[in-house]
């Protein structure tokens, strides 16, 4: 029924190091919630089915806990129902995880035949006697990546996040979508291991293309909660980018090459939930103080918060990857991972792995511009609301909490040699060749890549340097007495007031216009002029709202086209009886003939002349004579 092998322990720890500090947290946020009793229910329940997901061992506890985790975690977006835009994030995110809970029953009931309570090794005999293992590999990826997050089924986050109570966003962020990357683990290596090239290849791609979309949608973002939740994308990108280098490099038999990919997407994934943790926990400060979610209305609140301030910060440098952080030792190792396929000479792989680096590459650079953002228009500047202006720091467990959290990431950027250790033997327990002695062969000062052309960071030295200029600096500073010399701000002229300083808005135009193709932007421009003067004005506004691509694109389209087949079946249902039950008919062959060419040899003469019976049969009696 529970197992506890180290794959599991290792999401243990993951979820017991990411919930710790988000006790002290809920303690102190406790206060914002008015449904105290329903909060705590859920939340407590939360946590307990996440520990269940990981620690089960049949099927049946598996999808039991996975499903309590979904109901507890939409119930928490439920908590406090202020406006529409919660019931309908709640909505879509009860869909989407639901629709991929379809998939991952179809998955076990295939692989279990039908007996939930067997063990995950057991499993493997009857997969691998499964004539379509790619099914059960599409249903696995449908299932767990509509959790994680990944394009396209990614668009549930940037709604689901920003209604959670700011506790609940950084569970569900830092740890719920981690689960799914846990699934994957355990699913790939105990049941349909081994695999082909080309799924390596699609998860390689779909991390790419996740990557990306997260990180230039975010930038778009003026909502700091929804800003991370699109950040969330990126990160899960990230991971699967490591993960799908690992699974090439095993199918190719490269086994050291794979273990230290699988160990980075792994390492990743422990340094996402410690860092976007932080974020939320330090957004939830502010939110708590200012009462928007806006960050056109913030500004200055480094004087009025500064521990959420420094906290933010760290968590800020560690996602943008920028060195000596732990973010940037887990990207590091990813892009030293896809660096080392130089010499494949495979044309899948070709073309797939300049798009997989340029898109990393990418995702970098504009993480940094958007964090950048983030933390200038927030925490510098003048005030831009009164309540900003009027902000204080929070209570003193959500302070706890904050620097309970930031402790966690120093300690994955410090103690990296100890934990990639634990992954090594983690990844040794399941079939792989153990790279720890490989990337620290002198020790753990250097951290060496394993790759042909390999690189050496020594993350270490890096910190220490760091933290030794600055107190030579702070030391010169007082030893020789520098004067401070304050001065007005210089702005041409003009007086320097919040209006005039740079927005939200405005430090995204340039990207945005440069993506213009894929945002899409609705631009709202509203000017009062002076007795008709186009250049003399008394009030204007400039407003920019983007809707996702695949949105726009793939959800609304599919959502009309399911409105209008409800229509056309509300209409045989009501006024053409007879051509209703020939459709439930039809229905009924197509099951049968699935269940044949899924549980039997497959046979194109047999498919032909079923797929003719069927045409002939909706002809006949649902289409019929026009006239």
């Amino acid at each position: 029924m529970f197992q506890l092998d180290t794959l599991s322990l290792v999401f243990v720890v993951l979820i017991l190091l990411g919930v710790v500090p988000n006790l002290f947290y809920s303690s102190g946020y406790l206060s914002h919630i008015k449904r105290k009793v329903h909060y705590q229910l859920h939340y407590y329940s939360f946590i307990i089915s996440m520990l269940g997901v990981v620690v089960s061992a049949n099927a049946l506890i598996f999808l039991f806990f996975w499903e309590l985790m979904s109901l507890t975690s939409w119930q928490l977006i439920l908590t406090e129902v202020k406006k529409k835009s919660t019931v309908k994030a709640a909505q879509f995110y009860f869909i989407m995880t639901h629709f991929g809970f379809v998939f991952l029953l179809l998955f076990f009931l295939i692989v279990t035949d039908g007996d939930l309570s067997i063990g995950f090794v057991a499993m493997k005999e009857t997969a691998v006697g499964f004539a379509y293992p790619t099914l059960l590999f599409f249903s696995l990826v449908l299932g767990f990546l509509s959790k994680a997050g990944a394009v396209p089924l990614h668009v549930w986050l940037p709604y689901a996040h920003p209604e959670a109570p700011s506790p609940v966003s950084a569970l569900m962020s830092g740890i719920m979508l981690k689960m799914a990357i846990y699934g994957l683990f355990r699913f790939l290596f105990d049941v349909l291991y081994p695999w082909p090239l080309e799924w390596g290849i699609m998860i390689l791609s779909i991390g790419a293309l996740s990557s990306l979309v997260g990180v230039l949608y975010a930038l778009s973002e003026h909502d700091i909660k929804a800003l991370l939740a699109n950040h969330s994308i990126e990160n899960i990108g990230i991971i699967l980018i490591g993960f799908g280098m690992g699974m090439i490099f095993d199918t190719l038999k490269l086994d050291t090459l794979s273990t230290f990919s699988f160990i980075a997407a792994l390492f990743h994934t422990f340094n996402h939930m410690s860092f976007k943790s932080l974020l939320f926990m330090s957004a939830g400060a502010i939110l708590h103080q200012t009462h928007t979610k806006n960050m056109e209305k913030y500004g200055g609140l480094i004087k009025k918060m500064p521990i959420s301030a420094f906290t933010f910060l760290i968590a800020a440098i560690s996602i943008s990857a920028l060195p000596p952080s732990n973010g940037f030792l887990s990207e590091w190792m990813i892009f030293q991972s896809m660096l080392s396929s130089s010499h494949i000479d495979i044309m899948a792989l070709k073309l797939a792995m300049p798009f997989a680096i340029f898109a990393l590459a990418m995702t970098g650079g504009l993480a940094i511009a958007c964090f950048v953002k983030a933390y200038g228009i927030t925490f510098l500047g003048l005030h831009r609301s009164a309540n900003a202006k009027h902000a204080q720091e929070v209570n003193l467990l959500m302070k706890i909490g904050m620097i309970m959290m930031m402790l966690v990431i120093f300690s994955l950027m410090l103690f990296t040699p100890f934990y990639i250790q634990w992954f090594d033997k983690a990844f040794l327990e399941l079939g792989h060749t153990s790279v720890y002695q490989q990337i620290f062969p002198n020790g753990f000062w250097h951290m060496h890549s394993i790759g042909i052309n390999g690189g050496i960071v020594s993350p270490l030295i890096l910190f220490f340097s760091l933290v030794g200029i600055t107190l030579l600096m702070l030391i010169a500073y007082k030893l020789f007495g520098v004067k401070t010399r304050i001065c007005h701000t210089w702005a041409c002229g003009y007086n320097t007031v919040a209006k005039t300083q740079y927005s939200a808005t405005g430090f995204a135009g340039p990207i945005r216009r440069f993506f213009s193709w894929l945002y899409k932007p609705n631009i709202h421009f509203t000017k009062q002029t002076i007795a008709g003067h186009e250049t003399k004005f008394i009030t204007s506004e400039y407003e920019v709202h983007v809707k996702p691509l695949f949105e726009r694109v793939l959800y609304d389209s599919f959502a009309k086209f399911i409105q209008n087949v409800s229509y056309w079946v509300y209409r045989l249902a009501h006024f053409e009886q007879t051509r209703y039950a020939a459709m439930i008919f039809n229905i009924m062959l197509v099951v049968l003939f699935s269940y044949r060419i899924f549980s039997h040899e497959f046979s194109w003469a047999t498919f032909v002349l079923e797929f003719f019976v069927m045409i002939i049969s909706v002809k006949i009696l649902i289409i019929g004579d026009k006239k």
